[in-house]
């Protein structure tokens, strides 16, 4: 038996059922079947996040509480794939390797308008407004940004002006 079972802890992989950051929390379905998992937005900020977008691949630490089974601990996020996504016009030359080997620049959200399906962050250091998409979002395993909220962005120059090609927690923009 490790350690974390001996806490009455384990490691789980499941799927984000759903999350609101609005409401702070949401919930985990795990692979092996059993009850919804709590995860709540303090958990999800421990790693880094803000939030996560629905479908989501997640490994999570849980614990069993009065309430039921609560996540502790969030160890890897891995965005769904969408088959029905359109690429955006400035991202169709850019392979998965592309935009890895871009540096992260760490970068405070100015807005975000979910139903608007865009909003703009700043590099720290420069006053330039950079584009940041909905779909970039998604595809980055986040469901929505709040102003004031700091991230990591890997940039691209598109047809009007700078914008993220990927958006990252914020410990991935400070290592």
């Amino acid at each position: 038996m490790n350690t974390q079972e001996a806490s009455g802890q384990r490691q789980v992989t499941g799927q984000v059922k759903w999350f609101d950051p609005s409401k702070g929390f949401g919930f985990v379905v795990a692979d092996l079947g059993g009850p919804d998992i709590l995860l709540h937005a303090n958990v999800l900020r421990n790693f880094g996040q803000g939030s996560v977008v629905d479908g989501s691949a997640i490994e999570i630490i849980v614990q069993d509480t009065q309430r039921g089974l609560q996540a502790t601990q969030v160890l890897s996020i891995t965005p769904p794939q969408s088959e029905t996504s359109v690429p955006l016009r400035d991202m169709v030359e850019f392979t998965a390797e592309d935009i890895a080997q871009r540096p992260i620049e760490p970068a405070r959200v100015k807005w975000f308008d979910k139903a608007k399906g865009f909003g703009f962050a700043n590099i720290f250091g420069n006053d330039e407004d950079v584009f940041i998409h909905v779909e970039v979002l998604r595809r980055s395993g986040l469901s929505d940004l709040q102003s004031g909220e700091a991230v990591g962005l890997r940039l691209v120059d598109g047809e009007r002006g700078r914008m993220a090609i990927e958006v990252v927690g914020w410990e991935a923009a400070v290592k």
